[in-house]
């Protein structure tokens, strides 16, 4: 374990469980499962072991991919075209050898990070997330979401449930959390003074304001009386506010402006 002294090491642990959660659960899959369709727009279970081998890679030091994706309607913009040259490159690998890769990357670079623990939390990230102006601190965030979601598209897609009550599944859905001033203000374009209240079971409720401004900011306190109000579960919060699917009817309560709650609802996607 790294020194939970440290902040940021945290992440680092939280990072690491994960993976190797991840890749328990890819050594399940049966082989007949690696291309089920996941929730991800053209990418079945392979392309997401791909895509996080990719990724894990290229922090780990290795070199990008520079190869042709042909027609991939699914890949937006050019981080969309990035991150599909990793899926494309190792489309004829095995499991195995897409699993060995998870594992001999993110090994690399827990032992790095081990050896020189980060401790400046605005120092640019490491390789081509640094270069697209993340800083250290969000991509120690931002990595065992990543994980984490994929470790559920893979369930979700090969009927493995599972993984909701782990450091990471808590993670994840508190950093999600985070955007909901953006998505009331910025998304819905609620007017200012409006409120809305996110109850997700297993975590502190959070609430958010429209400013005089038109933005969109958390508020240190629930108030007592929020313009709408959402309430649901860990897994129902997620796929809404990954970006992936609509949750089973009836996981998803609003309450207070019914219509407004409605909006938010739909806009909570907030991830590709």
């Amino acid at each position: 374990m790294t020194d939970a002294s440290t902040p940021l090491s945290g992440y680092v642990d939280t990072w690491w469980e994960a993976v190797n959660d991840f890749t328990g659960l890819l050594e399940r899959v049966p082989e007949d499962a690696w291309h089920a369709p996941t929730d991800l727009a053209g990418w079945d279970v392979h392309a997401v072991a791909a895509h996080t081998g990719h990724l894990e890679s290229l922090l780990a030091g290795n070199d990008h991919d520079d190869v042709e994706i042909g027609e991939a309607p699914h890949a937006h913009g050019m981080m969309g075209q990035f991150t599909e040259q990793g899926v494309v490159a190792r489309r004829d690998r095995t499991p195995d050898e897409l699993i060995n890769e998870i594992r001999a990357c993110t090994t690399a670079r827990h032992t790095r990070l081990l050896a020189e623990p980060p401790t400046d939390p605005s120092a640019p990230a490491d390789g081509v997330f640094g270069a697209i102006g993340w800083s250290t601190l969000t991509l120690l965030r931002n990595r065992p979401l990543d994980v984490w979601m994929h470790e559920q598209d893979v369930r979700r897609a090969v009927g493995l449930p599972g993984g909701l009550d782990t450091a990471a599944a808590r993670h994840s859905a508190d950093y999600l959390a985070e955007s909901l001033g953006f998505v009331l203000a910025k998304k819905v374009g609620a007017a200012p003074g409006t409120t809305v209240l996110l109850e997700v079971e297993g975590h502190q409720p959070v609430a958010a304001v429209v400013g005089e401004d038109g933005r969109g900011r958390l508020l240190d306190e629930v108030p007592a009386d929020a313009t709408v109000g959402i309430r649901t579960d860990r897994e129902s919060f997620v796929v809404l506010a990954g970006g992936r699917r609509r949750p089973e009817a009836g996981r998803v309560e609003v309450f207070g402006d019914q219509v407004l709650g409605q909006q938010v609802v739909d806009a909570l996607g907030v991830t590709p």
